[in-house]
Protein backbone atom coordinates (compact mmCIF):
# COMPACT_ATOMS: atom_id res chain seq x y z
CA UNK A 1 0.00 0.00 0.00
CA UNK A 2 1.49 3.06 -0.52
CA UNK A 3 2.53 6.10 1.86
CA UNK A 4 -0.58 8.37 0.11
CA UNK A 5 -3.03 5.62 -0.17
CA UNK A 6 -2.15 4.29 3.56
CA UNK A 7 -2.41 7.61 4.99
CA UNK A 8 -6.22 8.63 4.21
CA UNK A 9 -6.86 4.43 4.25
CA UNK A 10 -5.75 5.56 8.18
CA UNK A 11 -7.98 8.45 8.24
CA UNK A 12 -11.10 6.74 7.11
CA UNK A 13 -10.10 4.01 10.02
CA UNK A 14 -10.12 6.54 12.76
CA UNK A 15 -13.67 6.33 11.70
CA UNK A 16 -14.69 2.92 12.37
CA UNK A 17 -15.30 3.46 7.86
CA UNK A 18 -12.98 0.16 7.56
CA UNK A 19 -13.22 -0.86 3.63
CA UNK A 20 -11.09 -3.64 3.23
CA UNK A 21 -8.08 -3.22 1.47
CA UNK A 22 -9.63 0.71 1.47
CA UNK A 23 -11.03 -0.24 -1.62
CA UNK A 24 -13.64 2.80 -0.90
CA UNK A 25 -10.73 5.12 -2.48
CA UNK A 26 -9.93 5.70 -6.01
CA UNK A 27 -6.99 4.20 -7.23
CA UNK A 28 -5.82 7.13 -8.66
CA UNK A 29 -5.26 8.91 -4.98
CA UNK A 30 -2.43 11.22 -5.22
CA UNK A 31 -2.62 11.36 -9.05
CA UNK A 32 -2.83 15.04 -10.32
CA UNK A 33 -4.04 14.21 -13.38
CA UNK A 34 -7.08 12.92 -12.17
CA UNK A 35 -7.81 10.73 -14.97
CA UNK A 36 -7.29 13.37 -17.58
CA UNK A 37 -10.87 14.84 -16.54
CA UNK A 38 -11.40 17.66 -19.00
CA UNK A 39 -13.82 19.88 -17.99
CA UNK A 40 -16.04 20.98 -14.73
CA UNK A 41 -19.27 19.28 -14.53
CA UNK A 42 -22.48 21.61 -14.30
CA UNK A 43 -24.86 21.82 -11.53
CA UNK A 44 -27.93 23.59 -10.82
CA UNK A 45 -26.12 24.84 -7.82
CA UNK A 46 -22.68 25.43 -6.12
CA UNK A 47 -22.55 26.18 -1.83
CA UNK A 48 -18.90 27.19 -0.26
CA UNK A 49 -18.56 27.10 3.07
CA UNK A 50 -16.09 29.20 4.97
CA UNK A 51 -13.89 28.34 7.97
CA UNK A 52 -11.25 29.85 9.44
CA UNK A 53 -7.65 29.56 10.66
CA UNK A 54 -6.36 25.61 10.80
CA UNK A 55 -3.58 24.08 9.33
CA UNK A 56 -4.19 21.06 7.32
CA UNK A 57 -2.34 18.77 10.13
CA UNK A 58 -5.03 20.18 12.45
CA UNK A 59 -7.65 18.69 10.68
CA UNK A 60 -6.49 15.87 8.68
CA UNK A 61 -4.83 12.91 10.90
CA UNK A 62 -5.90 14.70 13.68
CA UNK A 63 -8.89 13.68 16.05
CA UNK A 64 -10.41 17.30 16.21
CA UNK A 65 -13.10 16.98 13.27
CA UNK A 66 -14.77 13.39 13.19
CA UNK A 67 -17.22 14.46 10.77
CA UNK A 68 -15.30 16.41 8.14
CA UNK A 69 -13.14 13.88 8.16
CA UNK A 70 -16.17 11.52 8.05
CA UNK A 71 -16.98 13.30 4.38
CA UNK A 72 -13.57 12.08 2.71
CA UNK A 73 -15.49 8.88 2.27
CA UNK A 74 -18.37 10.76 0.67
CA UNK A 75 -16.16 12.93 -1.41
CA UNK A 76 -12.75 14.65 -2.39
CA UNK A 77 -10.22 15.83 -1.02
CA UNK A 78 -7.47 18.30 -1.94
CA UNK A 79 -4.31 17.51 -0.57
CA UNK A 80 -2.47 20.15 -1.87
CA UNK A 81 -4.89 23.37 -1.41
CA UNK A 82 -2.90 26.63 -0.37
CA UNK A 83 -4.28 29.89 1.11
CA UNK A 84 -3.02 32.62 -1.01
CA UNK A 85 -2.21 35.12 2.16
CA UNK A 86 -2.09 36.42 5.75
CA UNK A 87 -4.85 37.53 7.56
CA UNK A 88 -8.11 36.55 6.42
CA UNK A 89 -9.37 39.03 4.20
CA UNK A 90 -7.29 38.40 1.02
CA UNK A 91 -8.22 34.98 0.81
CA UNK A 92 -12.05 35.72 1.00
CA UNK A 93 -11.76 38.37 -1.81
CA UNK A 94 -9.57 35.89 -3.54
CA UNK A 95 -12.35 33.46 -3.30
CA UNK A 96 -14.86 36.23 -5.08
CA UNK A 97 -12.72 38.61 -7.14
CA UNK A 98 -9.66 36.97 -7.95
CA UNK A 99 -7.33 39.62 -6.40
CA UNK A 100 -6.54 40.23 -2.86
CA UNK A 101 -7.56 43.72 -2.59
CA UNK A 102 -6.03 44.37 0.76
CA UNK A 103 -4.13 42.69 3.52
CA UNK A 104 -5.77 44.84 5.87
CA UNK A 105 -8.77 43.13 7.98
CA UNK A 106 -10.02 47.08 9.21
CA UNK A 107 -10.78 47.48 5.41
CA UNK A 108 -13.57 49.33 4.59
CA UNK A 109 -13.69 51.04 1.10
CA UNK A 110 -15.80 49.99 -2.00
CA UNK A 111 -14.20 47.50 -4.18
CA UNK A 112 -14.93 48.19 -7.70
CA UNK A 113 -13.05 44.83 -9.34
CA UNK A 114 -15.04 42.14 -11.10
CA UNK A 115 -16.26 40.07 -8.78
CA UNK A 116 -18.53 37.03 -8.36
CA UNK A 117 -21.98 38.92 -8.24
CA UNK A 118 -21.16 40.80 -11.32
CA UNK A 119 -20.82 37.94 -13.65
CA UNK A 120 -23.40 35.85 -11.51
CA UNK A 121 -25.42 38.15 -12.46
CA UNK A 122 -25.16 39.01 -15.72
CA UNK A 123 -25.27 35.14 -16.19
CA UNK A 124 -28.73 35.32 -14.64
CA UNK A 125 -27.70 33.16 -11.82
CA UNK A 126 -29.13 34.09 -8.36
CA UNK A 127 -26.89 33.81 -5.20
CA UNK A 128 -27.17 34.86 -2.02
CA UNK A 129 -25.03 35.03 1.19
CA UNK A 130 -25.96 33.35 4.87
CA UNK A 131 -24.14 35.05 6.92
CA UNK A 132 -24.08 33.98 10.39
CA UNK A 133 -25.34 36.20 13.30
CA UNK A 134 -25.64 39.23 11.21
CA UNK A 135 -27.60 41.85 12.50
CA UNK A 136 -30.33 41.84 10.13
CA UNK A 137 -30.86 41.52 5.83
CA UNK A 138 -28.75 43.33 4.10
CA UNK A 139 -26.42 44.69 6.79
CA UNK A 140 -23.11 46.34 4.85
CA UNK A 141 -21.49 47.56 8.51
CA UNK A 142 -18.80 46.71 10.61
CA UNK A 143 -18.13 43.81 13.23
CA UNK A 144 -21.21 43.15 15.69
CA UNK A 145 -20.39 40.44 18.38
CA UNK A 146 -19.43 37.07 16.51
CA UNK A 147 -20.28 38.48 12.85
CA UNK A 148 -17.32 39.51 11.33
CA UNK A 149 -17.27 41.91 8.21
CA UNK A 150 -14.46 40.81 7.27
CA UNK A 151 -15.22 37.48 6.77
CA UNK A 152 -18.05 38.41 4.57
CA UNK A 153 -16.27 39.85 1.20
CA UNK A 154 -19.87 40.75 -0.66
CA UNK A 155 -20.81 43.47 1.51
CA UNK A 156 -17.78 45.16 0.07
CA UNK A 157 -18.52 44.90 -3.87
CA UNK A 158 -19.90 48.43 -5.14
CA UNK A 159 -22.36 46.52 -7.03
CA UNK A 160 -24.32 45.39 -3.55
CA UNK A 161 -23.72 48.81 -2.37
CA UNK A 162 -25.03 50.15 -4.82
CA UNK A 163 -28.37 48.06 -5.02
CA UNK A 164 -30.57 47.78 -2.62
CA UNK A 165 -32.27 44.52 -4.82
CA UNK A 166 -28.45 42.65 -4.51
CA UNK A 167 -27.96 44.07 -0.71
CA UNK A 168 -31.32 42.22 0.02
CA UNK A 169 -29.23 39.16 -1.07
CA UNK A 170 -27.00 39.11 2.10
CA UNK A 171 -29.19 37.13 4.89
CA UNK A 172 -29.00 35.86 8.02
CA UNK A 173 -28.16 31.86 8.38
CA UNK A 174 -31.31 31.14 9.19
CA UNK A 175 -32.43 31.31 5.99
CA UNK A 176 -30.45 28.33 4.74
CA UNK A 177 -32.01 25.92 6.40
CA UNK A 178 -35.38 27.09 4.77
CA UNK A 179 -34.13 27.79 1.45
CA UNK A 180 -33.02 24.34 1.54
CA UNK A 181 -36.23 22.53 2.63
CA UNK A 182 -38.01 24.71 0.90
CA UNK A 183 -35.96 24.04 -2.68
CA UNK A 184 -35.50 27.84 -3.31
CA UNK A 185 -31.53 27.66 -2.83
CA UNK A 186 -29.93 29.90 -5.16
CA UNK A 187 -27.55 28.72 -7.95
CA UNK A 188 -24.52 30.15 -6.02
CA UNK A 189 -24.83 30.19 -1.64
CA UNK A 190 -21.93 31.49 0.02
CA UNK A 191 -21.88 30.55 3.61
CA UNK A 192 -20.27 32.25 6.34
CA UNK A 193 -20.73 30.70 10.16
CA UNK A 194 -20.01 32.88 12.82
CA UNK A 195 -16.61 33.65 14.31
CA UNK A 196 -17.71 31.07 17.00
CA UNK A 197 -18.29 28.39 15.07
CA UNK A 198 -16.16 29.05 12.12
CA UNK A 199 -13.10 27.67 13.78
CA UNK A 200 -11.79 31.49 14.42
CA UNK A 201 -12.85 32.46 18.06
CA UNK A 202 -13.70 31.04 21.33
CA UNK A 203 -17.36 31.41 22.28
CA UNK A 204 -16.91 34.86 24.24
CA UNK A 205 -15.17 35.88 21.45
CA UNK A 206 -11.76 35.96 22.36
CA UNK A 207 -9.19 33.28 20.85
CA UNK A 208 -7.16 33.08 24.01
CA UNK A 209 -9.68 31.08 26.13
CA UNK A 210 -10.14 27.81 24.24
CA UNK A 211 -7.54 25.28 22.52
CA UNK A 212 -7.62 25.18 18.77
CA UNK A 213 -8.70 21.81 19.28
CA UNK A 214 -11.76 22.77 20.96
CA UNK A 215 -13.00 25.88 18.14
CA UNK A 216 -12.57 22.91 15.99
CA UNK A 217 -14.75 20.53 17.96
CA UNK A 218 -17.09 23.37 18.11
CA UNK A 219 -16.62 24.02 13.74
CA UNK A 220 -17.16 20.35 13.06
CA UNK A 221 -20.46 19.99 15.16
CA UNK A 222 -21.89 22.68 13.68
CA UNK A 223 -20.86 21.59 9.98
CA UNK A 224 -22.88 18.56 11.03
CA UNK A 225 -25.60 20.17 12.19
CA UNK A 226 -26.59 22.63 9.87
CA UNK A 227 -24.59 21.23 6.54
CA UNK A 228 -25.00 17.59 6.68
CA UNK A 229 -29.00 18.59 5.94
CA UNK A 230 -27.78 20.23 2.69
CA UNK A 231 -26.01 16.99 1.77
CA UNK A 232 -29.29 14.87 2.55
CA UNK A 233 -31.12 17.03 0.78
CA UNK A 234 -32.43 14.85 -2.65
CA UNK A 235 -32.70 18.05 -4.80
CA UNK A 236 -29.12 19.05 -3.96
CA UNK A 237 -28.04 15.49 -4.31
CA UNK A 238 -29.38 15.31 -7.88
CA UNK A 239 -27.13 18.71 -9.30
CA UNK A 240 -25.43 20.01 -6.53
CA UNK A 241 -21.76 21.14 -5.46
CA UNK A 242 -20.15 21.82 -2.05
CA UNK A 243 -16.90 22.89 -0.93
CA UNK A 244 -15.69 23.18 2.73
CA UNK A 245 -12.51 25.32 2.54
CA UNK A 246 -10.86 27.03 5.23
CA UNK A 247 -9.46 30.75 4.37
CA UNK A 248 -5.86 30.28 6.07
CA UNK A 249 -3.74 28.19 7.85
CA UNK A 250 -3.36 28.99 11.66
CA UNK A 251 0.70 29.68 11.65
CA UNK A 252 1.88 28.14 8.32
CA UNK A 253 3.22 30.40 5.16
CA UNK A 254 3.87 28.03 2.67
CA UNK A 255 2.70 29.51 -0.74
CA UNK A 256 1.71 32.77 1.08
CA UNK A 257 -1.45 31.51 3.55
CA UNK A 258 -0.57 27.89 4.50
CA UNK A 259 -1.61 24.47 3.07
CA UNK A 260 -5.20 24.21 4.47
CA UNK A 261 -7.92 21.65 4.02
CA UNK A 262 -10.82 22.09 1.26
CA UNK A 263 -13.22 19.15 0.75
CA UNK A 264 -15.51 18.61 -2.74
CA UNK A 265 -18.66 16.77 -2.05
CA UNK A 266 -21.71 16.49 -4.63
CA UNK A 267 -22.76 15.92 -8.06
CA UNK A 268 -19.88 14.10 -9.78
CA UNK A 269 -17.20 14.09 -7.44
CA UNK A 270 -14.89 11.02 -6.80
CA UNK A 271 -15.82 9.37 -4.24
CA UNK A 272 -12.84 8.91 -1.38
CA UNK A 273 -10.27 10.16 -3.88
CA UNK A 274 -7.63 12.34 -2.63
CA UNK A 275 -5.44 14.52 -5.07
CA UNK A 276 -1.61 15.25 -3.92
CA UNK A 277 0.13 16.28 -6.68
CA UNK A 278 -1.30 19.49 -8.32
CA UNK A 279 -1.53 22.35 -6.35
CA UNK A 280 -4.86 24.80 -5.97
CA UNK A 281 -5.47 27.70 -4.22
CA UNK A 282 -8.74 30.07 -3.82
CA UNK A 283 -8.39 31.48 -7.54
CA UNK A 284 -8.70 28.20 -8.04
CA UNK A 285 -11.78 27.69 -6.29
CA UNK A 286 -13.08 30.60 -7.61
CA UNK A 287 -12.68 29.80 -11.19
CA UNK A 288 -14.36 25.92 -10.28
CA UNK A 289 -17.33 27.75 -8.58
CA UNK A 290 -17.92 30.22 -11.67
CA UNK A 291 -17.64 26.89 -14.27
CA UNK A 292 -19.67 24.73 -12.13
CA UNK A 293 -22.87 26.60 -12.58
CA UNK A 294 -21.61 27.22 -16.53
CA UNK A 295 -20.97 31.12 -15.84
CA UNK A 296 -18.15 31.74 -18.71
CA UNK A 297 -16.96 35.28 -17.42
CA UNK A 298 -14.30 34.34 -14.49
CA UNK A 299 -13.09 37.05 -12.45
CA UNK A 300 -9.94 39.11 -13.09
CA UNK A 301 -7.98 35.77 -14.70
CA UNK A 302 -8.45 33.12 -12.08
CA UNK A 303 -9.34 30.66 -14.63
CA UNK A 304 -5.80 31.07 -15.17
CA UNK A 305 -4.91 28.71 -12.18
CA UNK A 306 -4.57 25.13 -11.56
CA UNK A 307 -8.21 23.90 -12.53
CA UNK A 308 -9.93 21.17 -10.24
CA UNK A 309 -11.24 19.03 -12.73
CA UNK A 310 -9.28 16.08 -11.67
CA UNK A 311 -11.76 15.81 -8.89
CA UNK A 312 -15.10 14.67 -10.80
CA UNK A 313 -15.89 11.81 -12.69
Amino acid sequence: MSMQKGFLCGIVGLLGLIVAGCGGLSGNVGNGSGGGAASVPQVQHVAIVTLENANYGDVIGAPNMPYLTSLLAKGSLAGQYFANSHPSIPNYFIMTTGLAITNNDGFGDAVTADNVVRDLTAASKSWKVYAESIPSQGYLGGDKGLYLRHHNPFTYFSDVQQSPALTANIVPFTSFATDVTANSLPSYAYVVPNAANDGHSCLDGSTSNCTLGSRLQRTDLWLQNNIGPLLTDPNFQKSGLLVIVFDESANDITNGGGHVVAVLLGTNVKVGYAGNTTSYDHRSLLSLSMKALGVKSIPNGADAAPQMTEFFK
